[in-house]
């Protein structure tokens, strides 16, 4: 074994001295399932779905560095198991209709339950009450479908240094608001050509007038499962 590499899944992997586990299986073209990490943003380690086995021991791969002889298992029954309950809170603890919403095709969320298999919610929907804010003259803001990723606040933060999104509230009644005391998006400077605007991986924040505008089946993940995607956007 090289003295930069580690093994995922039976594989080796190099890496450059400071990359993360996640980093450099993604610069290998090997996918692990994520949520919350963007390689544009640093890691934020929340979701936990890309949580790992590493040596025995479990850890979130966007936050841990890779070392020289890691022997790190990714796509076992174990892990997928539990990402499969991952998503599955996700997805009834906020309101989740894939064939009415615009975002089908596109969605992270969604191409990452099929990839794992997810076939059934399994637990009880909460149904939030999360209403929809069309305040914007250029955006749709639909707060059912966040899953609490932060993307978007930390883009506006860090990228368009606006601040103009947060989370507020605790666990369950954790939630999506903006920085305007009507709690409206049009009474903040939020731009549609903000980073914030395209960052998040679910169907949050929408363009207006270009619902549809690519038909179901033509769309990201209509041809191939999110694990083909990924590697092949690393590839280009």
């Amino acid at each position: 074994m090289s003295e930069n590499t580690f093994v995922l899944d039976g594989e080796e992997i190099p890496f450059t001295p400071g990359q993360t586990v996640i980093q450099a299986a993604k610069a290998a073209g090997k996918y692990i399932p994520h949520l919350c990490w963007h390689p544009d943003f640093p890691a934020h380690g929340s979701c936990k779905l890309c949580t790992v086995k590493a040596n025995g021991r479990f850890g979130a791969s966007c936050t841990m560095e890779a070392q020289p002889g890691m022997e790190i298992e990714n796509r076992t029954p174990e892990l997928d198991d539990k990402r499969r309950t991952l998503l599955q809170l996700l997805f009834v603890e906020g309101n989740h209709f894939c064939p009415s919403c615009e975002k089908s095709g596109n969605c992270v969320l969604q191409a990452t339950a099929y990839d794992l298999g997810m076939m059934t919610p399994h637990f009880d929907h909460f149904f939030p009450d999360r209403p929809v804010d069309a305040s914007h003259p250029d955006t749709l803001l639909d707060t059912n479908r966040c899953i609490m990723c932060e993307l978007c606040v930390r883009a506006s933060r860090d990228v368009d240094h606006k601040n103009v999104f947060a989370l507020s509230g605790r666990g369950i009644k954790s939630h999506l608001i903006v920085n305007a005391e009507s709690g409206r998006l049009a009474d903040t400077d939020f731009s549609a050509s903000d980073r914030a605007a395209e960052v998040c991986p679910v169907g949050v924040i929408l363009k207006k007038r270009v619902g549809f505008a690519v038909p179901i089946g033509e769309r990201t993940y209509d041809p191939a499962p999110i694990s083909v995607v990924s590697v092949a956007e690393e590839k280009l």
